[in-house]
């Protein structure tokens, strides 16, 4: 009789990261070691350290060895804010959890919005269609304006139950924000970190060509939203076609087990935690009633404290008087979003003044529960715990990078490539937007990127007669559309952990829509060349 060969088992995502730190190792052996010299310039308010073009010297490498072991080290040390954030994130979030306001929010949700299904237009369309449509339209403009990322894991923690419980599956979820949020960061309009940088870099006038990045935006969302509304139908049909349909089983076991769920009267508790937080808002409002909001090049004054406390306290009132916890609870953390996007546009918060928005959030909702400081203390301890994964992959994937920067390797990676963009126009903007995606695939930083890249990129367009504008462009599309699926992204391994979705399961969904996007971006900056476009 013969054996039964055996079925070759994809490695798990911690294997591949780990291999491709083993890779990069290897390299520092092979790649001859290179620098170029670097200048510091103020980039729109901020000191940047530049590349000097045709600096490029070659020197001795430094091959890697031992230093595969300590890069999980360094990565935990060099990935610091990022793991804190999820650490953080995944406490807060688990106190929710336990009080099951995410559970009644996602039912009460559902049965509001399916009652909308009496309308045969929206019948029509189906009001799931709908609201994956806004919602990632939504996270589109945070990523495209002010260049949502890490932000995107706190949300897993919702729209992946909420995906689950509409009848698809987690990589729904996941699109609903992380994807929606990737897209308008491809698309971006005012994103600061990448537009406003690249241009600054570039000396050409901040937030320019708007008008094309627009249309772009329409573009890239279109074509998106509409992959994702069709898988997910699909999906919707077949739940078993799903790629992680095996996976899915923790959130389908969760989604049934609070399909009866009591609601929790309110109590002083309840009362005390609305106290702090409306005393908080007040002194808060006072010291700061006026906020400069930030939006590109335009900026609005008015009392966005103000107007958040009201925003807060009389639902807050309401939703206490009908005596139900879980509500109060979900209207923090409606309350907190609201508050996280007037901190990133009004006051230039990042992630340690949003984690610690989001800690405060999981403390307030623990004292309404009416936990006491020792259950507080052990939900935040069993979230962290939950949450570890996708801590130590992030660790995992800063490794590869220290590799490459310790190996001194990274400078002469950029140099081979750069002979990329040689010959006519159209040639050389390919070879720019190719050249910006491979580094995408080692360097998902998109200030970093630009740094790097665009001292480089930006007199050389000068040369071919090309815009310095098509330049950015090339940029913006290599840095975004690759961002959902490098394995160096510590923001995607985060997501993807906090979803249980494993990292090569979202590789095989994921190539296919990553390549035609690719492919889409070509399109795009054909225009750039061969079009007299407004700022170019």
């Amino acid at each position: 009789m013969a054996k039964e060969k055996k079925k070759f088992k994809v490695p798990n995502t911690y294997t591949i990261v780990f291999f491709i730190i083993l890779i990069s190792a290897l390299a520092t052996w092979l790649v001859p070691g290179g620098q170029f010299k670097r200048e510091t310039i103020n980039v729109n308010g901020s000191n940047r350290e530049i590349v000097v073009k045709d600096s490029f010297t070659y020197n001795e490498s430094n091959p890697q060895s031992w230093q595969v072991l300590s890069s999980v080290f360094d990565g935990f040390v060099d990935k610091a804010d990022i793991i804190v954030f999820i650490l953080l994130i995944g406490a807060s979030f688990w106190v929710i959890n336990t009080s099951k306001a995410l559970d009644i929010g996602i039912l009460k949700f559902l049965t509001a919005a399916r009652t909308l299904e009496r309308f045969r237009f929206i019948r029509f369309l189906k009001v799931q269609n709908i609201l994956i449509v806004l919602i990632m339209l939504l996270f589109s403009i945070f990523g495209a304006v002010f260049g949502m990322s890490e932000e995107t894991i706190a949300f897993v923690i919702i729209f992946v139950p909420l995906a689950i419980k509409m009848g698809y599956d987690s990589i729904v979820g996941v699109s609903m924000c992380f994807v929606g949020a990737a897209l308008g960061f491809a698309g971006a309009l005012l994103n600061p970190f990448t537009i406003g940088i690249a241009q600054g870099i570039a000396q050409i006038p901040l937030f320019s060509g708007i008008e094309y990045r627009f249309f772009m935006w329409i573009v890239i969302n279109i074509f998106g939203i509409t992959y994702i509304l069709v898988y997910a139908n699909r999906i919707y049909k077949n739940p078993k076609r799903s790629v992680v349909y095996e996976n899915d089983e923790y959130w389908r076991k969760k989604a049934e087990e609070n399909e009866e769920i009591n609601e929790n009267k309110a109590g002083i508790a309840t009362w005390i935690s609305f106290f702090i937080i409306s005393a908080a808002l007040a002194i808060f409002s006072y010291y700061y009633t006026y906020s400069t909001i930030e939006i590109g090049q335009s900026k609005f004054v008015f009392p966005a404290l103000p107007i958040l406390s009201f925003i807060f306290i009389l639902p807050a009132l309401y939703l206490i008087l009908r005596k139900s916890v879980q509500l109060f609870i979900l209207h923090i953390l409606l309350f907190t979003i609201l508050v996280l996007i007037v901190g990133v546009l009004g006051y230039g918060w990042y992630m340690k003044e949003i984690a610690t928005l989001f800690f405060a959030m999981g403390l307030f909702s623990g004292i309404a529960m009416g936990y006491k400081s020792t259950d507080i203390v052990k939900h935040f301890m069993d979230g962290a715990k939950d949450i570890f994964s996708a801590a130590f992959i992030v660790a995992l994937a800063g490794g590869i990078v220290i590799i490459l920067q310790d190996g001194g390797i990274i400078d002469t990676i950029l140099y081979k490539i750069s002979g990329a963009f040689q010959g006519g126009k159209y040639t050389s903007v390919s070879g720019m937007y190719v050249v910006q995606t491979a580094i995408n695939m080692i360097m998902p930083s998109g200030s970093a990127k630009a740094a790097l890249t665009m001292p480089l990129m930006a007199p050389f367009s000068d040369l071919i007669g090309l815009s310095r504008q098509s330049a950015v462009i090339a940029f913006q599309l290599g840095d975004g559309i690759t961002n959902m699926i490098t394995p160096v992204s510590g923001v995607l391994l985060g997501v993807l952990s906090v979803a249980k979705i494993p990292y090569e399961k979202w590789v095989k969904w994921a190539w296919k829509f990553i390549v035609l996007l690719i492919i889409l971006g070509f399109f795009l900056l054909i225009p750039t060349v061969m079009m007299d476009l407004n700022g170019f």
